[in-house]
């Protein structure tokens, strides 16, 4: 049985991807992993174990463990844009299999300097509510849309429910340079004694610019 429910939740994850930023007029795409049976080139595991991941129907799907920021399990990492050079957007779609159970557990982006992880945009569930970090956003559906916009030094939180057509606003603020930085698909605080998985879909990085942030990037 749940494996069953965990296809039908692949099947409507690839049936619904986030439409991509670089049709955007202004916006160049830079990256994209579609999830089709490999990973694309360039992609470094992060504590892995590959009982827990696999790649089905241009899904990846991450089973979520116990653990924290600093000991995460198969976070996947790749070289993050050069800030410096414009302003970038990363795009990930985020579906739960199963009702978060665990206070903080949690999928979506994390932002890596020096091998530390210091920024995240997750899906989370904290004090019996599941919402966007940053800036705590309620949500209901399990399948969320998360986009990402970096410049030199900041950043603007973006999320959307599965079915909206707009994105949102969750948070914004500062988001100081730093070296060797990388962007990172993970999950974690998962229960250890239940099966929780997390299907990720359409990971893109795009770059932006004023044209593409007033036509698409902004909701």
């Amino acid at each position: 049985m749940k494996l069953f429910f965990l296809n039908v939740i692949v099947f409507i994850s690839a049936a619904l991807q986030i439409p991509d930023v670089s049709a955007a007029e202004n916006a160049e795409l830079i990256f994209q992993d579609n999830f089709q049976g490999q990973l694309a080139d360039g992609w470094d595991w992060i504590r892995q174990n590959p009982a827990h991941w696999n790649i089905r129907d241009g899904n990846l799907q991450i089973r979520v463990v116990p653990g924290r920021a600093d000991t995460v399990k198969n976070a996947l990492v790749r070289p993050a844009p050069l800030r410096s050079e414009a302003r970038f957007a990363i795009d990930l779609s985020v579906t739960n299999d199963s009702i978060p159970t665990e206070q903080w557990e949690q999928a979506g982006i994390t932002w890596y300097q020096n091998g530390k992880p210091i920024f995240k945009l997750v899906k989370e569930l904290v004090d019996g509510k599941v919402m966007i970090i940053p800036g705590r956003k309620l949500v209901d559906s399990h399948a969320v849309d998360l986009r990402l916009v970096v410049t030199a030094d900041s950043y603007t939180a973006f999320y959307r429910e599965r079915g909206e057509k707009n994105f949102q606003v969750a948070a914004s603020g500062k988001l100081p340079p730093g070296e060797n930085e990388q962007v990172s698909i993970q999950c974690y605080h998962g229960p250890p004694d239940a099966e929780h998985w997390i299907v990720f879909s359409s990971f893109r990085i795009s770059k932006l610019t004023d044209g593409a942030k007033s036509r698409r990037v902004l909701p």
